[in-house]
């Protein structure tokens, strides 16, 4: 994954060969532990979702996100550490617990800029908030429970920013207010979100 400062990015994984990757509230919750620990130090998280078999954020880096970091003979950015750590240091747990062996999720997360422009603190991204891909990511991502049939609402689903959103949770993972100013998000308009059918060419456009 490659980062530059102050762009929002679609950052996702999935487990090898699609496997399950949380099995129970304990694993999404052991999950989000780490996330506070290796990512959340250097982005701020505007969405998020944990799938059975796979994750998404939503995220906005800065100056502090792409300060490298010697690993090994590499220099990674603190960011894209924090993502190996995050999925290595939960497939230990992971492995422990269900005696298995091996990696768990594919080698390497993915990232999508989805930024027309940098954006200074405050600022929205130049674009109109239903044709937006900030926007339309978010959407994707909170709908993704039911579009698997995980759920009939979004909100039924515990392991997603779609709560902190609607104003039912006050998480401590997702940065709510930023979100709204960088997408340029009304609470009318995320309501209205939840009635609109991405079509599949922009959900493509979310995707390296």
């Amino acid at each position: 994954m490659q980062f530059t400062p102050a762009q929002i990015y679609h950052v996702y994984n999935q487990g090898n060969n699609q496997e399950r990757t949380f099995h129970d509230r304990e694993d999404y919750l052991l999950f989000l532990q780490l996330v506070r620990k290796q990512i959340l130090p250097y982005c701020q998280i505007l969405a998020w979702c944990l799938m059975p078999n796979h994750f998404h954020f939503l995220l906005v880096t800065s100056s502090i996100s792409v300060q490298l970091k010697k690993v090994g003979g590499n220099e990674l950015t603190v960011l894209n550490n924090g993502f190996r750590l995050l999925q290595v240091t939960y497939a230990q747990y992971f492995n422990r617990r269900y005696r298995r062996t091996g990696s768990l999720f594919r080698q390497k997360a993915k990232s999508k800029c989805l930024s027309d422009e940098a954006i200074d603190e405050g600022e929205m991204v130049s674009n109109d908030t239903f044709n937006g891909y900030p926007w339309a990511c978010l959407h994707y991502i909170h709908q993704n429970p039911v579009k698997a049939n995980l759920v009939v609402h979004p909100g039924d689903w515990e392991y997603s920013s779609f709560s902190d959103y609607a104003g039912i949770r006050s998480g401590s993972i997702c940065q709510v207010e930023t979100g709204k100013k960088l997408i340029g998000l009304t609470n009318s308009d995320f309501v209205a979100a939840n009635m609109v059918e991405l079509p599949d060419w922009r959900l493509k456009k979310l995707f390296v």
